[in-house]
């Protein structure tokens, strides 16, 4: 027989009703979760972490304290996010403003956002990237890419298991020494 066990929510956590939580999912501390975002299983949300209506977040995915996920943000499965990073939503923000527009952002499986990045609505970061601390996404990402620095630049290339496997445009070796699996850099996620 098998056993399905409920989101665990924080009593000082605030889900709003029509919010979808998925089985096994933490939501810790602080953390306020809008009426229609969706959160799938196994995922973990530390302390303070804000989702907006209309966020989706996969299967597995793990965020870290004080993170804000705007509208328009979706995260794949897998997908993990460093304390304080941070997403916006709209390319040209007012107070003010009529013309408030969402630029979508989507995280692909596996990607890996560091802690203080920032990323800049409207991108696309590809299957288990590695986006470092502090760096600052203003373009697309590619598969398996590793970015650094203000602006995120390509740095090299990064296995699913998180091997740093070649920096900057050297050649990649194939298979990962770590895991044995083969990459393909760049590819589609």
């Amino acid at each position: 027989m098998t056993v399905t066990a409920a989101p665990e929510i924080h009593p000082s956590a605030t889900v709003e009703a029509g919010a979808a939580i998925g089985r096994r999912t933490r939501v810790w501390h602080g953390s306020h979760v809008r009426a229609g975002s969706r959160i799938g299983c196994d995922c973990s949300l530390g302390f303070a972490v804000y989702v907006d209506a209309g966020v989706v977040i996969g299967d597995r995915c793990k965020i870290q304290n004080h993170v804000s996920l705007y509208r328009g943000v979706v995260l794949e499965d897998e997908v993990f996010v460093g304390p304080s990073a941070a997403f916006t939503n709209d390319l040209t923000p007012r107070a003010q403003s009529p013309d408030w527009e969402v630029s979508p952002t989507i995280v692909r499986r596996g990607a890996s956002i560091g802690a203080n990045a920032t990323i800049v609505c409207g991108v696309e970061i590809g299957t288990w990237a590695l986006v470092g601390a502090g760096a600052v996404v203003t373009t697309d990402v590619p598969a398996h890419a590793l970015v650094l620095g203000v602006p995120a630049r390509l740095r090299g290339w990064v296995c699913e298991c998180g091997q740093v496997l070649a920096h900057e445009h050297l050649p990649v070796p194939a298979p990962c020494p770590r895991c044995g699996q083969a990459l393909h850099p760049g590819a589609a996620p």
